[in-house]
């Protein structure tokens, strides 16, 4: 129904109307206003500016929603609530005089007097500014403001009062642009049913415009309504471009306005005046508007039978004023908007009201006060609303609560949890028996002037046992003696044995095994034991405080709002209201009240909502206009006025109306970020509010994205446009495809911002959403193509970058749905540093504000966890059919879910009650789930019910991304919880990663975590620095904080003052490393030895523990021996004294401008692989060392002591020392030169380099050269520096650098083989690496897991699945140990013969040496040269070339090249012989000396097909013979170098073959007979049968025997027999000059039934492959089969015979 609009409406919180009737309201006749002609004339400018800017007109449209959901009203425009009014008689008169006056021949001091005129303001209309009258989405000035009058604005009618609306979607207007989501849903297409809209409408001879209201509310009149201008006619065009280009304008005009912004550079440029406080009389008319922001095309058509067509137009608009269109039709004419090309109906998109602050919402929390000093009038103070400010939000109050409930299980006087010393690890393995199981234990007892020492056993000693047999040289007695109250500590670090596990299976007495040093310790009684860690009374009733302990922890996030500081803000705006009110030069007072509300805006995080900019500028327009009239006006209502309102008028200052509304604006933001940051949704007590459970909610999911506040200014000059993409993910997956925002630039008023106002909805009822449901918003900014300081010549190929994420659950920690407005805090990534601008100091991230609107509701939706499903009965697998059986078989016995399809979960989930004898298999069925909402949930808690509990490293896969769930992740810590605190210490940051999984900070793993340290100062100390490292994750720093600040609250002071001198140490050590490494020269030492004078005194004031373990504790620096080291990253070295008299010097290195987080995870892996192998009896005496990352790109390294790298050791022979095989030997016997001190050196070679192998192909380690490879004198070798690991190689060039699967060289062989020939200790080495590798293929699944946990962490190298899957692949999980077996002897072979890996080691020695010139004369610069020759010693070459090439075998057959030389002064030319690789070698080392561009191209080393055979050889001896006379040709330079002389100088071999005629004697010789002499050795084989097929598994020959005593080049044959056409001939490869070969080669017979090989015959001989003659037979043996339990594999050895062989 239409209603005449003579009265304002005012709509309550209760949805209904309310009539309120106003003395002061009247007919719209006003009589000389000048003020209201001022402002008239500023709209009207402002509709110009907007025809010639190409603005299109906008419309009003409606969409409403079913009565049962909230109603969204929406209306058709971009920015703002827009209105049309009809022209009075008024107009007609301005017209008139208007078109009376030339405005070309004006000058600007008649123009401006013409302005100002008295007789040309009277005839003005009087009007207010452009802002809607009524609509459900009201224009924020109102709703941020007080229901006052408008006092002396106009004589005799006040502006309409302030409205407010109370819908359900009170906290917004719901706006989003028409058109199809990118996820493929239509928002047209209403998903609740319509009801038909009441409409308010002017008088039917007025132009209107309708609003859509809810069908429920009812409308009771109040007041009339001014009569409104909407177009503006040429003349006063003329007028108002006249005025914009006076003096007085461009000097005191818009620019004041902008002054305001300091700090950051204006993107519209201005003119301003020397005194930005000099405000003009022209400011109120608001010719120039803020910059425009840049958004997207918007094509506006216009539908209907009577409808003009129109062009598209490109919406620009200013973000918060009001603008004038041209009148329109709307009963006619019904607009719809086209978005990027497609025509969409539906919601609308209009400004959203979810910043403003109603006024009876925020008198009704806070409460209202009187008149207070400053003028304001029925405002909150702020005393009600600074109460909590500084309080913790209710679900950190619920934290905080947990977790001082849990403190009460672990009182003070609890030795058992509270020991206040630190234990040493145990680590549990397996019997060691033998000769070794023995240990010499030396322990020093008070009053003894020598320490006991006495043997024991270590795997059956207990600690207890240990300490009787020490009690007995001090008591005579011990049955009076108390056995428990003596303990055991380990001389040289603060910890102790723990008294009920035994000696050998503590990690200090393994180490010192390993090392063969003596095993110290001191016998204490418990009290004189050092407690200095314990937690005292005091400590139990402290409270928990999330912030308090956090002042000695790097602030990496902006500090939170104090109190105090908004309340002196606060004051100070009072003041200046006071001073503004009082004061009579009101032009600088106003400037003050506006930066003293700029700076609360900042201080809230640079929030400023509409309300305020609009109330700033209402105050302006206030203190102008008072300023044009010199005597205050009076105001007598009309007579037509006193007919239509029920009392006398009440005048009005309207400056106090501005100020009344501009404190109202202030206090609502006040409010607004208070409910934002206490996660107080409701408005009312939660016990007063009406619930609704989920699963009854059937809309879809829907919020406003408002905008993005606190821009940082650097950002605007160089993104163009910024744009959001909103995901909703649940267990790390999307629910829905994302969708993305419009893209649009920023605005600026007091700050920059960003600004959408745009509806998301995603196609997802609230009933299917599960609690953990995670919405995820992104922010991107498209780079400025054409602007931007950054010289970058690719910007333009750049694509968007991401700017920050923030994430948060749509149900909160006490299960309820968010509503209302939320202002998320978006952190700026820390490399996100924009160009040009100058970063700030430290590392503090930036905030930006990003304001999400939610519909606010009557009543809270509540998710209720389901209860488990009735339970079914259990089967066994062996039920099913066959088929079924075995692919559910097939499926469990899969790694993990990487190789799991979508038909594969299917099928799991289908026969999941099959499963419950495959314990592990929880996991694999819980992921297969098709979806975790209210209808599975009941099953997979039924499953979690029934399931036997999981090994705790088993449940530790339900701790990662794909398990969000919190039943579940529950009942993960349940079964977790099982592990020892020593286990837990290995894994945990896998743990404190896992938290990021969490949903809410209140969680069953945090508990776990914070009982644990709790209970362990060891778990305690390394939980500290890993919680303080996370800090640094931009997504979840926040978090992190908080866990550690609940941490630092419970742990005690003692423990927690400790932390803090550590972190203090490491802060000093950081600085001086710094300081260090930007240093250069001679400098660096001076620099070095003032910053460790720094560190020195830090140690007079205090004794600490070192981060890298809690038990080791230094008083003092060695200043002396401390230093640096000389490699990219200028690392100190640390010399540390201990505070044990009986300890030794500890040794760290500390490093900064490295990531050390990946070492840490490099390093966890082999101490688990290591733990793994000792388990199951494997010791490969691996080098542990311990790394932590203590901050952002830096960290402490343990030193290992005795030990050096290989490069350095290599050096000693030169700088071609890689390509030696005696190095590592003879540096090996220099530290151990007797024959058993040497011989057991290379057995922990052996062991330790199976292990290393193992590991670092495991891993993937890349970058392996001779400076990260080190070596003890005791003979273990070990890697360190893991920069590059999971596959991604250090690349040369286009080639990866490491080609080898693992480093090891032939020096490394030369150690393991004991000489130049293979011996039975390689075979020994080879079997070690495959039984490590089939060990830890076993537990490929935690491996898996553990680097799965790790994937959130940011390191650079693992980011994704793929690089999980170079590990699974690594590991062959699904492959047989024999296949396993083969594959890792195949991988030792190729790194073994592997070139490049002795290459690489050469190009560091180069480059260690290349500023020292070329080697000497006596040192080799090629692998297969002795010496260095020149063009002095050899004479220069006059002609070279390739002479032809020949077949060879060594033992395999290759081809090698003839070169005829040529030098002066000889009359016959030589003959040299050189291989293709050779060739290449040259090449390579002549590309290190010298640019490419001097040398001629190298033929290709790849080819089709084979290499060695005749035509390939034919054409690389022509490809050859073209490079080396290209080469000869070069420059001087080059071709006369010692590389160039080296490589012709002939070799001892080239004599022996006696020139080319030495070629044809080799191959005339007539092959010899195969002798028959003496036979011998042993050969190992694995016999076993499956699926109709024989593997006969070579695996190793020993001992074998020739008759002239040389090497043989061995292979193995076998037959099958009786085998008359030799059909089951196979046979190995060869092995080349050895009596001890490896082969490790799978030999298999197919298709022969038991039966049938049970009347056969293995014939297998050995024999040795020879280039020149026959083939000669080593020996064999003859196995008959029956006598073989084929269904079983048998490994054995077997003595060779001379036996007749095929």
């Amino acid at each position: 129904m239409d209603i005449c609009f003579h009265s304002m409406a005012q709509i309550s919180n209760s949805n209904e109307f309310k009539q309120h009737s106003s003395p002061s309201l009247g007919t719209a006749r006003a009589k000389e206003v000048d003020k209201e002609e001022a402002l008239q004339m500023e709209a009207e400018a402002l509709a110009k500016m907007q025809k010639e800017r190409g603005v299109a007109g906008n419309r009003q449209s409606t969409d409403t929603l079913s009565h049962s959901w909230p109603n969204v009203p929406s209306r058709r425009k971009q920015d703002h609530d827009l209105m049309v009014f009809p022209e009075s008689d008024a107009k007609k008169k301005i017209d008139d005089k208007l078109n009376n006056i030339d405005v070309e021949k004006l000058t600007h001091a008649e123009l401006e007097k013409l302005l100002l005129e008295e007789n040309f303001e009277s005839n003005k209309p009087s009007t207010l500014p452009a802002t809607p009258v009524l609509n459900p989405s009201f224009s924020s000035q109102f709703y941020g403001s007080q229901t006052v009058q408008r006092g002396p604005w106009t004589p005799g009618l006040p502006g309409p009062s302030a409205c407010t609306v109370s819908s359900l979607y009170s906290a917004s207007s719901y706006n989003k642009q028409v058109g199809n989501f990118q996820n493929g849903f239509h928002p047209g297409m209403s998903t609740y049913p319509s009801s038909k809209p009441i409409y308010l409408s002017f008088p039917e001879r007025a132009q209107y415009t309708s609003y859509a209201l809810p069908a429920a509310t009812t409308f009771h009149p109040q007041g009339s309504l001014p009569i409104y201008h909407s177009t503006l006619t040429p003349e006063m065009a003329k007028v108002f471009d006249k005025i914009a280009s006076t003096s007085e304008f461009l000097k005191n005009g818009r620019a004041s306005t902008d002054l305001e912004m300091t700090g950051a550079k204006s993107t519209v440029n201005l003119p301003t005046s020397g005194n930005a406080s000099d405000i003009s009389k022209f400011d109120w008319l608001d010719l120039d508007p803020l910059s425009k922001p840049k958004v997207d095309s918007v094509d506006i058509l216009y539908t209907g039978e009577d409808c003009e067509k129109m062009t598209s137009r490109t919406v620009v608009e200013d973000p918060w004023d009001a603008v004038l269109l041209e009148e329109k039709s709307p009963g006619k004419c019904l607009p719809e908007r086209k978005v990027s090309g497609k025509s969409t109906s539906g919601a609308t998109v209009t400004r959203s009201q979810s910043l403003n602050i109603r006024t009876a919402q925020l008198s009704k929390l806070q409460g209202q006060t009187s008149q207070t000093d400053s003028g304001t009038t029925n405002l909150p103070t702020e005393n009600t609303l600074l109460t909590n400010v500084e309080g913790q939000n209710q679900e950190q109050e619920a934290f905080c609560d947990a977790i001082a409930k849990l403190r009460t299980k672990f009182l003070h006087s609890d030795h058992d949890t509270n020991p206040g010393f630190v234990l040493s690890p145990v680590m549990l393995q397996r019997n060691i028996s033998g000769e070794n199981a023995s240990i010499k234990v030396s322990i020093e007892i008070e009053g003894f002037q020598q320490p006991v020492t006495f043997t024991c056993d270590a795997a059956s000693s207990p600690v207890e046992l240990i300490i009787m047999q020490a009690l007995c040289w001090v008591h005579d007695d011990l049955n009076d003696v108390d056995i428990d109250s003596y303990i055991l500590k380990v001389c040289g670090q603060e910890e102790v044995l723990q008294n009920k596990h035994s000696a050998g299976s503590h990690e200090y007495v393994q180490n010192c095994r390993k090392w063969d040093t003596e095993i110290k310790l001191q016998l204490l009684t418990r009290s004189a034991v050092c407690r200095d860690l314990a937690r005292t009374e005091d400590d139990d009733g402290t409270r928990i405080d999330l912030t308090k302990h956090l002042y000695h922890v790097e602030k990496l996030f902006r500090e939170n709002i104090q109190s105090h500081s908004l309340e002196e803000l606060l004051e100070a705006y009072h003041n200046q209201v006071d001073i503004l009110l009082k004061h009579e030069n009101r032009l600088k007072a106003v400037d003050q009240v506006i930066k003293a509300v700029r700076k609360i805006c900042s201080t809230l995080d640079g929030v400023e909502t509409p309300a305020i900019t609009t109330s700033v500028k209402k105050l302006r327009r206030a203190v102008n206009l008072s300023r044009s009239k010199n005597s205050e006006m009076s105001l007598t209502p009309s007579d037509d006025t006193s007919k239509n309102v029920a009392g006398p008028v009440q005048p009005e200052n309207p400056l106090q109306v501005s100020i009344d509304q501009l404190t109202s604006a202030v206090y609502g933001l006040l409010q607004l970020h208070l409910h934002s940051c206490s996660n107080s949704f409701a408005n009312t007590p939660t016990s007063k509010r009406s619930t609704k459970e989920a699963w009854t909610v059937t809309e879809h999911l829907q919020f406003t994205i408002f905008a993005a506040h606190g821009i940082l200014s650097g950002w605007v000059s160089v993104y163009e446009k910024y744009y959001l993409v909103c995901s909703l993910t649940h267990n790390g997956r999307d629910l829905f495809k994302p969708v993305q925002s419009k893209k649009v630039g920023t605005y600026k008023n007091f700050f920059y911002l960003i600004k959408w106002d745009e509806l998301i909805i995603f196609p997802i009822e609230i009933s299917q959403l599960p609690l953990e449901s995670i919405l995820c918003l992104t922010l991107f900014g498209i780079l400025n193509q054409n602007g931007g300081s950054s010289p970058d010549s690719n910007k333009q190929r750049k694509g968007p970058e991401m700017l920050g994420q923030v994430s948060f659950p749509l149900f909160d920690f006490r299960r309820t749905l968010t509503c209302g407005t939320k202002l998320l805090h978006l952190w700026t990534p820390s490399t996100n540093v924009v160009p040009g601008v100058a970063q700030k100091k430290g590392n503090l991230m930036e905030r930006i504000i990003l304001q999400v609107d939610f519909p606010t509701l009557p009543f809270d939706i509540i998710y209720k966890i389901p209860q488990a499903a009735s339970s079914p009965t259990c089967h066994s697998i062996e039920t099913l059919e066959k088929d079924s059986r075995e692919r559910l078989l097939s499926i469990l016995s899969k790694e993990g879910t990487l190789g799991l399809s979508r038909k594969d979960k299917a099928f799991l989930w289908e026969k999941r009650h099959y499963c419950h004898t495959e314990a592990n298999s929880l996991p694999k069925i819980l992921a297969s789930a098709p979806n975790w909402d209210l209808t599975n949930l009941p099953e997979i808690y039924l499953l979690l019910q029934q399931w036997h509990p999981l090994p705790p490293l088993t449940a530790l896969e339900l701790l990662d991304s794909n398990f969000a769930d919190q039943e579940v992740r529950t009942k993960a810590v349940q079964w977790i919880e099982a592990i020892n605190d020593d286990e837990l210490a290995d894994f945990l940051p896998q743990f404190v990663q896992a938290l990021k999984h969490e949903t809410y900070l209140d969680n069953s793993l945090v508990r776990f975590l914070l009982a644990r340290a709790l209970g362990n100062i060891r778990i305690a100390h390394y939980l500290y620095w890993l919680l303080k490292d996370a800090l640094h994750d931009i997504k979840h720093g926040v978090k992190y904080e908080h866990i550690l600040g609940a941490f630092l609250s419970v742990c005690g002071k003692r423990l927690r003052e400790e932390l803090e001198k550590q972190t203090r140490l490491v802060q000093i050590l950081g600085m001086v490393a710094e300081k260090v490494k930007q240093t250069s020269g001679s400098a660096r030492q001076t620099v070095l030895q003032n910053g460790m004078e720094r560190v020195q005194s830090f140690f007079l004031k205090n004794k600490c523990r070192l981060p890298l373990s809690p038990s080791l504790v230094a008083k003092e620096l060695n200043v002396k021996t401390c230093s640096y080291f000389s490699s990219n990253a200028v690392p100190l070295k640390v010399a540390l004294v201990n505070v044990d008299p009986l300890g030794e010097e500890i040794n760290v290195m500390f490093k900064v401008g490295e990531d050390l987080r990946q070492d840490m995870l490099a390093l966890q892996m082999i101490k688990i692989m290591d733990k793994i192998w000792l388990q199951e009896g494997l010791d490969l005496r691996m080098v542990l060392f311990k790394c932590l990352s203590t901050g952002k790109d830096r960290g402490m390294v343990e030193l290992v002591p005795a030990s050096d790298t290989l490069r350095k050791i290599q050096v000693e022979y030169g700088v071609t020392g890689s390509f030696k095989d005696k190095p590592l030997a003879e540096w090996l016997r220099k530290y151990n030169p007797t024959e058993e001190e040497y011989e057991k050196a290379s057995e922990n070679f052996i062991y330790s380099c199976a292990g290393c192998c193992v590991a670092t192909y495991v891993l993937g380690i890349c970058d392996r050269h001779n400076d990260n490879i080190m070596l003890r004198t005791t003979g273990h070798m070990f890697h360190i520096d893991f920069g590059k690991f999971l596959g991604h190689a250090q690349m040369f060039g286009s080639f990866k650098r490491d080609r080898a699967p693992f480093v090891l060289t032939s020096d490394m062989a030369y150690v393991i083989n004991g000489g130049e020939k293979p011996t039975i200790r390689f075979q020994l080495f080879v079997d070690l690496c495959c039984q490590a590798y089939n060990l830890i293929r076993k537990r490929a699944n935690l491996f898996l897991n553990l680097l799965s946990l790790m994937l959130p962490s940011g390191l650079p190298e693992l980011n994704g699945v793929q690089d999980l899957k170079y590990v699974q692949d690594a590991l062959q999980p699904q492959t047989t140990d024999t296949d396993a077996t083969i594959l890792f002897t195949r991988l030792i072979e190729s790194s073994l013969g592997n070139v490049a890996t002795k290459f690489n080691f050469f190009i560091h020695n180069l480059a260690q040496l290349r500023f020292s010139g070329l080697p000497s004369n006596d040192e080799p610069i090629l692998s297969f040269s002795p010496k260095t020759y020149s063009l002095k010693q050899d004479g220069r070459i006059k002609e070279v070339s390739v002479f032809t090439y020949h077949k060879r075998y060594n033992p395999d057959k290759y081809y090698i090249y003839v070169v005829r030389v040529l030098r002066e002064g000889q009359t016959e030319p030589a003959f040299i012989f050189r291989t293709f690789d050779e060739f290449q070698e040259l090449h390579n080392k002549l590309g290190i000396l010298f640019p490419l561009w001097k040398l001629p191209g190298f033929p290709n080393k790849m080819v089709l097909g084979r290499t060695h055979i005749k035509d390939v050889a034919a054409k690389r001896k022509v490809e050859l013979n073209s490079y080396i006379q290209s080469l000869m040709n070069t420059s001087t330079e080059v071709s006369e170098c010692d590389l160039i002389y080296t490589f012709f100088h002939p070799l001892l071999r080239d004599e022996k073959a006696e020139g080319i005629d030495g070629i044809a004697k080799c191959t005339d010789v007539c092959p010899s007979s195969p002798t028959s002499g003496k036979v011998g050795g042993e050969v190992k084989l694995s016999i076993s049968y499956r699926n109709s097929t024989l593997f006969i598994m070579v695996m190793h020959i020993k001992d074998l025997v020739t008759d002239d005593g040389t090497d043989p080049n061995p292979y193995v044959k076998t037959y099958l027999l009786p085998d008359i056409y030799k059909t089951s001939k196979r046979k190995t490869k060869i092995s080349r000059k050895t009596r001890n070969p490896t082969f490790n080669e799978m030999l298999v017979y197919s298709g022969y039934s038991k039966e049938t090989l049970k009347q056969r015959e293995l014939q297998l001989s050995v024999l040795s492959a020879e280039s020149l003659r026959e083939n000669f037979f080593l020996g064999g043996v003859t196995l008959s089969l029956k006598d073989f339990k084929l269904n079983k594999e048998t490994v054995n050895w077997y003595r060779l015979t001379a036996i007749p062989y095929l």
